[in-house]
């Protein structure tokens, strides 16, 4: 294997129901710590390009990373009918973990439904969680309560926002379309409002458009029912008591800080970080510094 392809190599993974996954790997590959990354609903795991870039340099000694698109998302394969579920997510990692990292010390960093599925994956892989995670970081993630989400606005409001959302998730689930949209220039204002804190950068916010339109639109409506459905929070005590960390936008309205503050309450041995100004995007508003403490939990489980 020649320099760049141990800097960046990029393949798929064939899942047990026959899924293609898209997956990255970057830094040694016979590093002594896998750090896997998993990005949230209707992204990609682009999300993540900062952190993967600069997390072997931060963690000061040789680590492996991985990252992947959940089905449905990015270049990976459209979820099949009934598969579009947390659930199931949990298990493509779990068989990710199996056939790229089948030993050695694993990381997991979630973000949003990332750190939905890692709560998943505790109630469904437990021996694994048990026996292979030796740190966390679930990153802008809730433990449940999604709902009908009041996304920081007045009760009458957020009711007329999610019942039109509501109507959209039944609409995209019937469509037959390979994507949300064609063009994602208009969905730029409202994910700007919905995603991002202050001072989101344009770029930032025209490459969260592009995912979000790239979504297979009937995989699109599964998840979010499967958001819906998430109550996790007694999957929380499953969690192994390894280096944790619970990272929260100030700003952010889909999972906001009292959702953070439950999985704090709940993991009382996790550090928890809070950022003023920043909404749903940490791994895009506050790159460094979820680089960073995403690095001090993988120093603390090489320890």
């Amino acid at each position: 294997m020649t320099l760049g392809q141990q800097e960046r190599a990029e393949s798929t993974l064939t899942t047990s129901d026959g899924v293609e996954l898209a997956v990255d790997e970057s830094g040694d590959p016979n590093a002594p710590i896998t750090v896997l990354l998993v990005h949230g609903w209707t992204l990609s795991r682009r999300t993540w390009d900062r952190v993967m870039a600069d997390l072997p340099g931060s963690v000061g000694s040789s680590v492996r990373v991985v990252r992947f698109d959940h089905r449905g998302h990015g270049d990976s394969d459209p979820a099949p009918r009934g598969t579009a579920e947390i659930a199931r997510c949990a298990d493509d990692v779990a068989e990710l973990i199996a056939e790229r990292a089948p030993v050695g010390p694993v990381v997991l960093a979630g973000h949003s439904m990332g750190g939905m599925t890692i709560m998943a994956l505790a109630e469904r892989h437990p021996r694994l969680m048990a026996e292979r995670v030796r740190g966390m970081a679930l990153v802008a993630t809730s433990s449940g309560g999604l709902v009908a989400p009041d996304l920081g606005l007045p009760g009458p409001v957020a009711a007329v926002f999610n019942a039109g959302e509501r109507k959209l998730r039944s609409v995209l689930a019937r469509s037959e379309r390979g994507r949300v949209g064609d063009r994602s220039a208009w969905m730029r204002p409202g994910l700007r409002w919905l995603l991002f804190g202050s001072g989101a950068s344009g770029g930032d916010v025209a490459r969260s458009a592009e995912w979000v339109a790239r979504c297979h639109p009937a995989s699109f409506a599964g998840f979010r029912e499967s958001l819906a459905e998430h109550e996790r929070g007694d999957a929380l005590d499953e969690l192994p008591r390894v280096p944790t960390v619970v990272l929260a936008g100030l700003a952010d309205r889909l999972c906001p800080l009292p959702h953070a503050r439950v999985m704090s309450e709940r993991l009382p041995h996790a550090g928890f970080f809070v950022y003023a100004g920043a909404g749903h995007m940490l791994p895009m508003e506050r790159a460094e510094e979820v680089t960073g403490r995403i690095a001090d939990v993988t120093r603390s489980a090489l320890e």
